[in-house]
């Protein structure tokens, strides 16, 4: 109790205060104890706190600036300057800090003022010389980061140069000595890395060549008051030449020329102001064929102008404004015939304009907007010049009245909003009515569609009913149930040529969906069945062969063999069984012989035999595959041998043979991906060699000799797509003959 009796007293309570925050800056590092001094003078005052027992700690003498030695830091807590003050400034020697490297010299004023030095990070010199407030002036040297000396002379405002000065190539050797003014070389000579005299100049005048650090050409010109005057050239870091024309005061003006970085010219033309202005010429960087020609201002195009294409065929002439298409042009076609003609805004069509087909017939007609049929009345016509379309446009589509056209004969007339039909009437090719109402969408939703006898053949009220759909010539396309003006239910669709079933199913939003059947169109032999998604195959279904035999039976997914499936010989026979991947035979699998005999079981890699075993007819392995690789046997469907060799990746790669349905060999060499390629031999029937030579993509490619059935060579040469290209060898038989092979003809003398 008399502890906490004592704390109430408010002398008691200052003294623990006093004591704690003493302690706490004893902890505390120099910097914080001389922000604590400066900043907190009431804290001085209830610290009871002696200034001078931080004056030579701190560097402080006076509260409130800096005087005498102290250090910055960064937020981080990194060094950022060590050195001297006076009245709060930089003043005398002091060291600067950075990530790249530091400074160290002497400061006036709170700026560099007297002599420094520069270092890169890696400790080596950049620079030593005179600063003036902040800035290099006087004497100085520069080096390069090997600390190799690149100039020494004189500055003036931190730039080089201004009085005397020398430059230094890499390995030490002169490269200019001579006077500056205002940076510009102005009286002097340069020298070449052999140390001999390269150009003079004279007051800022001469001829004059300019080198890089290693010694690379990078100019070479015509110099007045210091400047570039006249004709010059300019180098990119490959040596090759970037420009070459003419200057005036520093600037390109008149004609030049402008390179690709391999040297390939770029631009040809006039300059103002060291922009292309006037006329001038772009080039293909690859092939040099002409790009564009034309006018040309502040270093855009401007004016008339002429694009061509890769080939260097015409592709659009007309007019151009800061850089892009403005005003009238033309548009050509890779046949150099018209394919537009009108008005552009800011590179796109706009305006007026014309399309057209590629026999030169009018396409449309009408106004653009930002590059698209827009407003306004506008034609449209087919690839033959004949009319499809003519009507009003809004904002790019068809809106408002119009009609369409098939071969010249009208197909529909009526109204249309945002590119559809509204309301209108449909007629057949031979002018007849084939339906009248309203439409949804596109899609007929009320009114009457008529025979070609004009007799009512159905109606669709709100979208819904039973429907019969025919093409352009009038013939059936589709018969079935109709539902909110699309496709809904059972239906049926026939072939546009022989009016034959070619489908029939149901349909749901205007796609096959549910159970269906497709039929062969010639023949009308059913050709699958079973179920559909979206107008795709999905779900399981059964293909029939043209006898009407099964031939697989599985499930689809987006129309292709997904998932589980069995393939089947013409005589009903299994012939697969297994796993699909995307219509290819993937995953796990078996196949068999045509008696039903085990041929090989395993895994499948994008349809090709992967992981598993082969068997022969009497159920022994023959062989087995790891990963696609390995020695393997393939059998016909009788069981016949059919090949042997190498597997790789699951294709025949390296050595092997095959064999004819009688099992006698009938090629031996190489393979490369599935297919011949290398050398090889093919034999007869007899088994006797008929050739030898090489093979590229299963065909007989390169040298390769013939022969006929006694063994006698009757042909050596090349080959070329597996045909005789020419011939090496002289008289060939006892006939003396002279057979001649040239480009697979044959002649006789």
């Amino acid at each position: 109790m008399d502890k906490f009796e004592n704390l109430k007293s408010e002398k008691n309570i200052k003294s623990i205060a006093n004591n704690v925050l003493k302690d706490i800056i004893s902890f505390l590092s120099e910097k914080k104890k001389l922000e604590i001094i400066i900043y907190n003078k009431e804290l001085q005052k209830k610290l009871d706190i002696n200034i001078e027992d931080y004056k030579k700690i701190t560097g402080i003498y006076r509260i409130g600036e800096r005087n005498g030695k102290g250090k910055e830091y960064y937020s981080s807590g990194e060094l950022r300057f060590e050195g001297e003050y006076l009245n709060g400034k930089r003043n005398g020697k002091g060291k600067e800090y950075y990530d790249d490297g530091k400074f160290e010299g002497e400061y006036l004023n709170g700026k560099r003022n007297g002599k420094g030095k520069l270092y890169y990070d890696n400790g080596n010199l950049i620079f030593e010389g005179e600063y003036l407030n902040g800035e290099r002036n006087g004497k100085g040297k520069e080096y390069d980061d090997n600390g190799k000396l690149e100039f020494e002379g004189e500055y003036l405002n931190g730039e080089r140069w201004n009085g005397k000065g020398k430059e230094y190539y890499d390995n030490g050797e002169l490269k200019f000595e001579g006077e500056y003014l205002k940076g510009e070389r102005w009286n002097g000579k340069g020298y070449n890395k052999e140390g001999k005299i390269e150009f003079e100049i004279k007051e800022g005048n001469g001829k004059g060549k300019e080198y890089d650090y290693d010694g690379k050409l990078l100019f070479e010109g015509e110099l007045l008051n210091g400047e570039l005057n006249g004709k010059g050239k300019i180098y990119n870091k490959y040596g090759k030449l970037s420009f070459e024309g003419e200057y005036l005061n520093g600037e390109r003006n008149g004609k030049g020329k402008e390179y690709y970085y391999d040297g390939e010219l770029e631009f040809e033309g006039e300059y103002l102001n060291g922009k292309r202005n006037g006329k001038g010429k772009e080039y293909n960087h690859y092939n040099g064929e002409l790009e564009f020609e034309g006018e040309y201002l502040n270093g855009e195009r401007n004016g008339k102008g002429k694009v061509y294409d890769e080939y260097g065929k015409l592709s659009f002439k007309g007019e151009y404004l800061n850089g892009k298409r403005n005003g009238k042009g033309k548009e050509y076609d890779y046949e150099g015939k018209l394919k537009f003609e009108g008005e552009y805004l800011y590179g796109k069509r706009n305006g007026k304009g014309k399309e057209y087909y590629i026999n030169g017939e009018l396409e449309f007609e009408g106004e653009f907007l930002n590059g698209k049929r827009w407003n306004g009345k506008g034609k449209e016509y087919n690839k033959y010049g004949e009319l499809g379309f003519e009507g009003e446009y809004l904002n790019g589509e068809r809106n408002g009245k119009g009609k369409e056209y098939f071969f010249n004969k009208l197909e529909f007339e009526g109204e249309y909003l945002n590119g559809k039909r509204k309301k209108g009437k449909e007629y057949n090719y031979k002018g007849e009515l084939e339906f009248e109402g309203e439409f949804l969408n596109g899609e007929r939703w009320n009114g009457k569609g008529y025979n070609k006898e004009g007799k009512i053949e159905f109606e669709i009220k709100e979208g819904n009913g039973k429907v019969k759909e025919y093409d352009k010539n009038g013939k059936l396309e589709f018969e079935g149930e109709y539902l909110n003006g699309e496709r809904n239910g059972k239906g049926k669709e026939y072939n546009h040529y022989n009016g034959k079933l070619e489908y029939e199913g149901e349909y749901l939003n205007g796609k096959r969906n549910g159970k269906g059947k497709e039929y062969n169109w010639c023949d009308g032999t059913l050709l699958f069945e079973g179920e559909y998604k979206n107008g795709k195959r999905n779900g399981k279904g059964k293909i029939y062969n043209k006898y009407g035999e099964l031939g697989f039976e599985g499930e689809y997914l987006n129309g292709e063999r997904n998932g589980k499936g069995k393939e089947y010989y013409i005589n009903g026979k299994l012939f697969f069984e297994g796993e699909y991947l995307n219509e290819a035979i993937n995953g796990k699998g078996k196949e068999y012989y045509y008696d039903g005999e085990l041929k090989f079981e395993g895994e499948y890699l994008k349809g090709k035999r992967w992981n598993g075993k082969g068997y022969n007819k009497e159920g022994k392995i023959e062989f087995e595959i790891k990963e696609g690789n390995g020695k393997v046997k393939e059998y016909n469907y009788k069981g016949k041998l059919e090949f042997e060799g190498e597997y790789l990746n699951g294709e025949r790669n390296g050595k092997g043979k095959e064999y004819d349905d009688n099992g006698k060999l009938e090629f031996e060499g190489e393979y490369l991906n599935g297919e011949r390629k290398g050398k090889g031999k093919e034999y007869d029937e007899y088994g006797r060699l008929i050739f030898e030579g090489e093979y590229l993509y299963g065909e007989r490619n390169g040298k390769g000799k013939e022969y006929d059935y006694n063994g006698k060579l009757i042909f050596e040469g090349e080959y070329l797509y597996g045909k005789k290209k020419w011939i090496k060898s002289n008289f060939l038989n006892s006939k003396n003959i002279l057979i001649i092979f040239i480009e697979n003809n044959l002649l006789k003398k």
